[in-house]
This record gives C-alpha cells, structure tokens and sequence, in this order.
C-alpha cells in the first residue's frame, strides 16, 4: 500500500471568520505516515490591523507582522509543500477554510482531502475530559515551546498524529474520513475516488450522465465535492442506482446559493432525469383560482393541479398544500372582511356564513351587499394572489468568483430572471443591472425558491426599483 503524505497546518489569524478576518501566520509539518520529513513557517502580513485580544492570545503584534511577506507572496510554497497531501488540522474546517479563502481571493482553488485530528482523537483516545489541543498536549505531555503560535503547534499536531497512526484501526478511520466512508469498489465503474477529491467545493449545480450522455441525476449544493461524495457513501436504493447508471459526472460553478437552486430547477424541468423522481413530480400541487358566481360575485376555491382541471381556470398562484391555500384566503378573507362562502373556505350552507354572524363579512353570503362593493374587495384580494411578490426589486447576490455578484430581477409579482455581472460595472446604476438579466419564463416553483430566499434574508442586498 502507498504512503500517504500528510500537511499538518495551524494557522494564527485577525479572528475566528474566514470571508472577515486574515491570517497572520502559518506553520506547515510533512508527516510520510512514519516521521516528520518537512517544516515550514511564516509570519503574513494581514494588510489590517490585530486586534489587542489576538494579541494577547498569539504574542503576534502589529509591529511583527509589518515586513512580513503579504499571502500571495508564500502561497506558492504552501502549494509545493502541500502537492499531494492530505490537509491535517486540528479542528481542520477552520484552518482549511481560511487558506481555501485566501486562495479563493487570488483566483486560485485550493482543493485537498482532509483529516480533523478533534474528530480521530475522539475515536482513537476515547474518554478523555476534553479533546482541545491543549488539553491533548498536557494529557500526553508533547513538550510546545511557544502555545498558538503556528509552527508549534503544527508540530504538537503532527505529534499527535504519530501517536493515532500507530493503530492499524485508525488507519481504517482515517480512510473512512479522508473518502468520506465512500469504498471505491463501490463506485461506479468509470469514477474514481481522485475524480471525486478533485471536485470544487464551491456552489453550483451538478450532473450525473448515463454512458449514453444522457443526465440520469441533477442536483445542487453550497459544496459539490462533498455532496456528490455523499451520494457514493450511501447504501439506499438511489445510491445503488447512481453506481449502476453513473458514467460521467460534470458540474456548473454558480457561486450564490439562490442560482443553484434555480439553475437545478430548470435543469430538472428541462431534462426529467430518471433518477429525480421527488423533483420531477410537481412541487406545488394545488392552486387557487377566481370565478364569477351566478349572482355576479366574485369567488375563489381551491382546486388540485392538473392539466384537466387548470383547462379554462383564471389561476392566481400555486401551493405545496391545502393547508397553505387556505391560509392565504383566511389571511384575505380577515384583511379585507370577504364571506367565507365565496372564498371557498366554508361550502355553501342555507343562511348566513359565520364571519356574517360576527359581523366580519358584510352579507354577500346571502345577497345583503351589493355586487359592485363586494367585488371591489375581492379584486384587491385577486391582485394580491396573483403576485408572489409585491414590490419590483433586484437582490444582489454573491457571484462565481470575488469580484462577481449574481443580479436577480422580480418584476410586475414574480421573479423574472437572474445574470452575473461585475463588482466594478455594477457603478453605473440600475439599467446596467437590468441589462445583464437573462429573462426565464415566471413559473410557481421558481417565484416560492426566490421568496423563500429573500424571506431568510440571504441576498447581499435588495434594491427596490
């Protein structure tokens, strides 16, 4: 069996948020799987200020980091040293995330398996009071000249590391967690466990083909590498026809989340993959829809999606459930004092609805209003329903790479297309937005993805047009 190589890496930084704070040192030891082979250190400029509470912690000042060389200035070494290693840390989202992000800044992927020594110390030491790096140096008494900073503790690490690759039941753990559990003899017959390491991790959409070119799977994620590794690890019944039908995989880059998901939706829509079966079933079964009674109202109900019975229907907006219709036309029907017989909330009984007895509804129900008023609130409710959205608005969102913002247009009640354009362009105002926007045709399923995300409030910024 081959050595694996591993790239033991501590790092101190400005703070505890990579896409906020910088790093202001780095400590790299190459461990063959025997011994320590390689050591590499470096203080980093930040190009900001550390606060005095990192100081404090680290011993790193402001004065020590003046002269020190700037990110992209070693960056080529932490590659070269790293070639083919598996990125060691302890705690290994934080540091590997830093570095990934800091290589994201320069326009280059930083892409490597990984192995979190928090995670194989609990299994290979269990029982212990703590699983922090201090306390796992008192308990094994490594000898640290200098706690956080990062050489040292690299090194306290990659000692560590030593202790855990002296069981061969370890070495079984650290596979199952470098390949995410995933056994190559059960992978498709065409990718491999490199292929799969070397997919980004970054967001966007993902395509898995059948030998004759044709997608059998398309899916989304904030981190393809890891989601598409998680198909293969899975022994269900999808996961047993991924392996059988997989030939080839491809990916689409789309940087923020939102396009993803509508990207993923088009791409679904558009090819009816055999092995998405939840998205190929439509996502919003029911609707609601507007009539004119025989006395000149005007009614709403809620019926069940299909071609037979949307045939002729004025339909104002789909639902995922009964209980979600209903809900608006309640909301509606509260609001704007309607009758519960013509909103389809009661079904007509002989006298009055409810809502007339306490004086809430004003007797359509039983022809006590006049058409004309009636039917000047119940258009306000129609105009309500027919919009997902009620103001026209651009959100502005991350885009594929730093300098790039994704642009997403929701116009006259529903979302009307998204596009990508730069930070610098973005200067020259709301046309020059507009103008990067590739127009889709407004769909429900598309108006609920885009209002669940400005709901959550994940756009970077929502400009009112």
């Amino acid at each position: 069996m081959a050595k694996k190589k591993y790239a033991i890496i501590d790092i101190e930084t400005t703070g505890g948020m990579a896409t906020r704070d910088r790093i202001t040192e780095i400590g790299i030891v190459i461990h063959d799987g025997d011994r320590i082979v390689d050591e590499y250190e470096s203080l980093i400029d930040p190009g900001r200020s550390i606060p005095p509470n990192i100081t404090r912690i680290t011993g790193i000042t402001n004065d020590m980091v003046a002269d020190a060389p700037k990110f992209y200035e070693v960056a080529k070494t932490i590659v070269e040293m790293t070639e083919g290693a598996i990125f060691v840390a302890h705690n290994v989202r934080f540091d590997y995330g830093f570095i990934k992000n800091a290589f994201d800044k320069l326009g280059y992927t930083f892409t490597k398996r990984q192995l979190c020594t928090v995670r194989l110390s609990r299994k290979a030491f269990p029982g212990l009071r703590s699983y922090s790096l201090g306390n796992l140096i008192k308990h094994f008494g490594i000898h640290v000249n200098a706690r956080h900073r990062a050489l040292d503790d690299a090194r306290a690490t990659a000692i560590l590391l030593g202790k855990i690759l002296k069981s061969e039941e370890n070495h079984l753990h650290i596979n199952n967690l470098v390949n995410a559990g995933i056994k190559e003899s059960k992978l498709p017959r065409n990718i491999s466990l490199k292929f799969l390491h070397g997919l980004p991790e970054k967001c966007g959409v993902y395509y898995f083909y059948n030998e004759y070119g044709d997608p059998v799977y398309i899916g989304k994620s904030i981190n393809i590498r890891k989601r598409v590794m998680q198909h293969f690890s899975k022994t269900t019944k999808k996961a047993e026809n991924l392996q059988n039908f997989v030939h080839t995989i491809s990916f689409e880059l789309t940087g923020s989340e939102l396009a993803s998901m509508i990207w993923e939706s088009q791409e679904i829509k558009k090819h009816q993959p055999q092995i998405n079966k939840a998205q190929r079933t439509r996502d919003y079964p029911y609707f609601i829809y507007q009539f004119v009674d025989d006395d000149g109202y005007i009614c709403f109900d809620i019926s069940k999606a299909s071609i037979k019975n949307e045939k002729g229907k004025m339909i104002l907006g789909y639902y995922s459930s009964t209980r979600t219709a209903k809900e608006m036309l309640r909301k509606l029907l509260e609001a704007l004092e309607l009758c519960e017989f013509k909103t389809g909330l009661v079904k007509t009984m002989p006298g009055s609805c409810y809502a007339f007895k306490i004086k809430k509804c004003h007797g359509a129900c039983v022809s006590e209003e006049a058409i004309s008023t009636y039917n000047e609130r119940a258009q306000e409710a129609s105009l309500y329903l027919n919009k997902t959205f009620q103001d026209d608005l651009l959100l502005i969102d991350v885009g594929r790479q730093e300098d790039e913002r994704s642009v997403y247009l929701i116009q006259n009640g529903h979302f009307r297309g998204y596009g990508y354009m730069s930070i610098e362009d973005m200067d020259h105002g709301i046309e020059e937005m507009l103008e990067t926007v590739q127009y889709v045709k407004p769909n429900p399923e598309m108006n609920q993805i885009v209002r669940n995300y400005l709901l959550d409030g994940k756009p970077k910024q929502v400009v009112p047009l």
